[in-house]
C-alpha cells in the first residue's frame, strides 16, 4: 500500500481518466442543477411566507398554495380577536392581474398583494410607512423591482421622472414606489396596493372575501394554545396555521402535488445513475486491462481484500478529482441561471456536501460492481 498503485494505474492512461472525470464532472453538474432548482423553487415559494408579520395565518380549506387561493369570508379572520390572546388581524389579498409593459404594452400576469396601508405586515426591502402611504392614492401600487425584465424596466422609468402610468387588468394605476420580493414559479412579478385599490382592479370579487388571515398573539399570550384555541372555536370553513405549518403547506404543494418537485428529484436521480454507469464502464476496462498483473499479484500471495482496496481508491480518487469540475461549472450556470430567471438560486454549503457525499457514493458503488471482475483473476486460469 506504500506504492500509490490506484493512483498510478489511472493516470497511466491519461485520455481514459480525463473521459472519466468529465463524465463523473457532468453527472455531478446535472445533480447540483437539479437540486439548486428545487431548492430555488421552493425558496422562492415561500418568500412572501417568511417576510409577512404573523404567527397564525387562516386559509380556506381548499387554497392550494399563494396565488392559487380559494376565498373565505373575513368574518372568521374578526372572529378570532375574541380568542383571549390574540392582538390584532389584517386581512391579506391576492390574486393576478394582466400587467401592461408601460415601454412595448404587452401583457403579462402578475401578482397583486392588497392589504391595508396602515397595517404593514410585509417585512421586505422598500415596504415602509412612507411607501405604503402613497398606495392610500387611488390606484397607486407599488412595483416588485425584482420582477422579470418582460415587465418593464420600471426602476430605470422611476429614475427618469417621479411615476410611472401603465394598465393592471385594464385599469389605468400610478407606480410611485419600488420594493424587493422577487420572482417564483408561481408569480413572475409581483405589485403591493391597498385593499381599496385591490377590489377597484378586481370588481367581481366581493367585499368581505379575503385570502389570507394574517393573525398577531400578545406578546405574553402562549402561542400555541391560542392556536389550538383557534382550531377549536373557528368552523372548518377555514383552516388554521402557524407560521412554520403556513410554509410548509406551500412546500408540500410544490413538492407533491405538481410534477416539478417530481421532475427536479428524477432528474437528480438520472444524474447519479448516469455517473454510476460512466465510472463503472471506467472501473471495469481498467480491472479487465490489468487481470493479468493483478493474477500474477496473486500468485505472489496478495489477498483479495488488497485488490478490493485497491478499487474503491481508485473510486474516491475519481469521485473527489470529478466533483471540482462539476461544482466549478454549476457554480457558474447558477450565476447565469439566476441573471435570466430572477430565481433565488445559489450553492450553499449543504448542498455541497450532500454533492460530494452522492458523487462518493456513485463511485464506491460503481466499484462495487466492478470489482466482481477480480474474481476472473485466477493464475491458473490466465497463464
Amino acid at each position: 500500500m506504500k506504492t500509490p498503485l490506484a493512483w498510478l494505474q489511472l493516470s497511466h492512461e491519461k485520455i481514459r481518466l480525463l473521459v472519466a472525470l468529465a463524465g463523473i464532472g457532468f453527472a455531478d453538474m446535472l445533480m447540483f442543477m437539479q437540486l439548486g432548482f428545487q431548492n430555488a423553487l421552493f425558496d422562492s415559494s415561500v418568500t412572501l411566507h417568511k417576510a409577512i408579520d404573523g404567527d397564525v395565518f387562516l386559509m380556506s380549506p381548499k387554497s392550494d398554495a399563494l396565488g392559487f387561493t380559494e376565498t373565505f369570508s373575513d368574518r372568521r379572520l374578526y372572529e378570532s380577536l375574541a380568542i383571549d390572546g390574540v392582538e390584532s388581524v389584517v386581512p391579506l389579498y391576492l390574486n393576478f392581474g394582466s400587467w401592461k409593459n408601460p415601454i412595448d404594452r404587452n401583457t403579462r400576469n402578475i401578482l397583486v398583494i392588497g392589504f391595508n396601508p396602515a397595517n404593514n405586515i410585509l417585512d421586505l426591502p422598500g415596504v415602509t410607512q412612507a411607501n405604503l402611504d402613497k398606495t392610500k392614492l387611488e390606484d397607486y401600487v407599488l412595483f416588485d423591482d425584482k420582477s422579470r425584465p418582460e415587465f418593464g424596466n420600471i426602476p430605470q422609468l422611476l429614475q427618469q421622472k417621479p411615476t410611472v402610468t401603465t394598465e393592471v387588468s385594464a385599469r389605468k394605476v400610478t407606480v410611485d414606489g419600488l420594493f424587493s420580493l422577487g420572482a417564483s414559479f408561481a408569480a413572475d412579478g409581483n405589485i403591493i396596493t391597498s385593499d381599496i385599490n385591490f377590489l377597484k382592479l378586481f370588481p367581481e370579487r366581493k367585499e368581505g372575501l379575503i385570502d389570507i388571515g394574517v393573525i398577531n398573539v400578545k406578546p405574553d399570550a402562549n402561542s400555541d394554545l391560542v392556536l389550538s384555541q383557534l382550531r377549536q372555536k373557528l368552523p372548518q370553513d377555514v383552516s388554521v396555521y402557524s407560521k412554520e405549518e403556513f410554509i410548509q403547506h406551500e412546500i408540500q404543494y410544490w413538492q407533491n402535488s405538481t410534477a416539478i418537485g417530481f421532475v427536479f428529484t428524477l432528474g437528480t436521480a438520472i444524474g447519479f445513475i448516469v455517473g454510476t454507469v460512466i465510472v463503472y464502464q471506467i472501473l471495469y476496462t481498467d480491472v479487465a486491462d490489468h487481470l493479468s498483473e493483478y493474477a500474477t499479484l496473486k500468485a505472489m500471495g496478495y489477498k483479495d481484500s488488497y485488490f478490493i482496496i485497491l478499487i474503491f481508491q481508485e473510486a474516491v480518487i475519481l469521485a473527489l478529482l470529478g466533483f471540482l469540475p462539476g461544482f466549478a461549472i454549476a457554480k457558474g450556470l447558477y450565476f447565469l441561471a439566476a441573471n435570466a430567471t430572477a430565481l433565488p438560486l445559489y450553492m450553499t454549503t449543504g448542498r455541497t456536501i450532500t454533492v460530494l457525499i452522492l458523487t462518493i457514493i456513485m463511485c464506491c458503488a460503481s466499484g462495487t460492481i466492478a470489482v466482481r471482475k477480480l474474481s476472473a483473476a485466477d493464475p491458473a486460469d490466465i497463464f
